[in-house]
């Protein structure tokens, strides 16, 4: 019979979960009905009752590595404590976020535990065997996993499921004692991709995501090329709207080719067939051609828009449900216009 641990942590406060990992919650609640398999919830937190209380009424079993050692990620203490949940609750199967917290550590957790592993799992289906789907390729080759070696652990992808909201309770937590190794890293701080000048520009959990591609940096039609422009205009919508920051191959990889750029985008805004896949609830596009590309960035956006002065671009002709079809410089402005007025 097959038995489910969900290893979940907390965010920066040390007492709140992360969303990813309440979107484990879920997937694993619907997995152990559909199995019908005991569940255990482990948790990472420096304070394991206040992280645990919006799932108090599961009726699952919450074990605990709480304290200080947790509050900020390092390889040494996440891989001993999910070694020693994953001991003390004996699963058969083990769900995990797939947050850059857990990436860098779940292999070696299981390596330790002798075990075999599968990331990026985007859907758990089936009933007599459990059936993994993920994606390869950049979203364009799909595939269904199953396995007969156990322990089996599964990163999910974030946004994949809704996320866990359940009543506050008093959780009945079971405080498991980590046995930590020498520590020989500290701490010191967060440093945020994209945060000069922006405040940090890459927002997983925002509600849209606002995509610049190359117009940006290009001669406007008085046949000049406004940059500052163009970075005051997009980090002030990003600070009165609260977006996600994308961006197009070609413009971040004009620094590189010594063209006039946007000076707080890196390659970790770049979404796309070689970028990132997010998902938002919304997406609006800027300034970009959005040709396949942007269609493969763009698969999980559950609403589209674009801004373009080409209304037989490859991204207004099907690939976007609504399209402007103006300049992107006068749009920005007046809606950082509009979302001044309304703070």
């Amino acid at each position: 019979m097959e038995s489910i641990l969900i290893l979940t942590h907390a965010d920066e406060s040390g007492a709140t979960l992360t969303k990813a990992s309440l979107e484990a919650i879920t997937a694993g609640r619907e997995l152990s009905a559909r199995l019908g398999a005991p569940l255990a919830i482990g948790v990472i937190a420096l304070d394991a009752a206040a992280a645990a209380a919006p799932f108090a009424s599961i009726g699952a079993r919450i074990l605990a590595a709480a304290g200080e050692a947790f509050t900020q990620p390092r390889y040494a203490t996440d891989v001993a404590a999910c070694e020693t949940l994953c001991r003390a609750a004996q699963p058969t199967l083990v769900l995990a976020p797939n947050s850059s917290r857990f990436a860098r550590i779940m292999a070696g957790v299981t390596h330790r535990l002798g075990g075999v592993i599968d990331t990026h799992i985007a859907a758990l289906a089936g009933s007599d065997t459990i059936e993994a789907s993920r994606s390869f390729y950049r979203q364009r080759i799909e595939s269904v996993i199953t396995r007969a070696a156990r322990p089996w652990f599964l990163l999910l992808d974030p946004g994949a499921h809704t996320a866990y909201a359940g009543e506050v309770g008093d959780a009945s937590v079971e405080d498991i004692s980590v046995d930590l190794p020498t520590l020989r890293t500290t701490v010191t701080g967060v440093r945020i991709s994209g945060q000069s000048g922006a405040g940090g520009t890459i927002r997983p959990d925002a509600s849209l995501l606002f995509v610049a591609g190359a117009g940006w940096t290009k001669k406007q039609p008085d046949g000049q090329i406004h940059t500052q422009q163009a970075a005051d205009l997009i980090l002030g919508f990003l600070r009165a709207s609260g977006a996600s920051l994308g961006s197009s191959k070609s413009l971040v990889d004009q620094g590189g080719d010594g063209n006039s750029v946007l000076p707080f985008l890196t390659h970790m805004n770049q979404v796309g067939q070689t970028g990132a896949t997010p998902r938002h609830p919304k997406g609006l596009s800027t300034c970009c051609h959005g040709e396949e590309p942007h269609v493969v960035g763009w698969r999980f956006i559950a609403e589209r828009r674009a801004i373009s002065l080409d209304p037989n671009c490859g991204w207004t002709r099907g690939k976007a449900d609504v399209v402007y079809i103006a300049d992107a410089f006068q749009v920005v402005a007046k809606l950082n216009e509009l979302l001044t007025a309304r703070t």
